[in-house]
């Protein structure tokens, strides 16, 4: 409980990340806890790889969690404390089964021998009298209804219909990570966009290989053609400067 409470509070300061430059300085990978900020890894445990320049971006710090290293602002981290451990998600209860009563026995009626009295007045129960000419006795024909098995007990309790699957789909397309849920054929949540590093976070969270091998290929594209991008505008950027220079020179 001491680690939930801890994870929602606030983020680094400058102090903390001033001792966490030293301890990079110094070889080391300082320990570090989500915030309730960071989503749904809240409590968990990461270490600080790297610091970056808050200048450029506001995720500046690269925080190394299971086998990735992300980008996360100061407000998703907190220095973790001694003995914190990663929050573990507490177990879905046991739906337990539906009891079914047992159903009425089904007692079959067996057939009643009577007893058959000799010519010397001796009662013997359940033997036969031979009939004449010393043939014996077929045996009794059993009844049509013994030895068949039991019908099955009616009035079970139907099952109750399960609730509908529940469907989160984290999609990439034309530039933009998007993030729609479904409950059955209801649309909960329609198609939003989402920032590259919260859709990262989120496939952090799946350890595939091959979903993490498309995702860094995605951003590699991504990342080629902002500096693409980013080189044209420099270039045109510099040609306007020397034609302002110019006629700067001309005036």
């Amino acid at each position: 409980m001491a680690a939930v409470a801890q994870a929602s509070g606030r983020g680094l300061s400058d102090g903390d990340l001033e001792a966490i430059r030293d301890g990079l300085a110094a070889g080391r990978k300082p320990r570090v806890q989500f915030t309730d900020a960071a989503g749904q890894i809240a409590g968990q445990i990461g270490q600080v790889v790297s610091l970056g320049d808050p200048a450029e971006s506001d995720e500046f710090v690269m925080v190394r969690f299971g086998k990735d290293e992300l980008p996360f602002s100061p407000g998703d981290l907190r220095v973790a404390p001694r003995g914190a451990t990663a929050r573990k998600a507490a177990p879905a209860p046991a739906v337990p089964e539906p009891v079914v009563p047992p159903g009425p026995a089904f007692v079959l009626d067996q057939p009643v021998v009577p007893p058959v009295q000799r010519s010397g007045g001796d009662d013997q129960t359940g033997a036969p009298a031979p009939r004449k000419g010393g043939d014996e006795v077929a045996a009794p024909r059993k009844n049509a209804d013994e030895g068949t098995a039991p019908r099955k007990a009616a009035g079970r309790s139907a099952k109750a219909k399960p609730a509908p699957g529940l469907t989160v789909t984290l999609a990439y397309a034309e530039g933009e990570w998007t993030v729609a849920a479904n409950q059955g054929a209801k649309a909960l949540a329609k198609p939003y966009v989402v920032r590259p590093a919260e859709a990262l976070r989120m496939v952090a969270l799946v350890d595939v290989p091959g979903v993490q091998e498309a995702v860094e290929q995605i951003m590699a594209a991504e990342r080629a053609e902002a500096e693409a991008q980013a080189q044209r505008l420099r270039a045109e950027l510099a040609e306007v400067e020397a034609r302002l220079a110019e006629l700067g020179e001309a005036g």
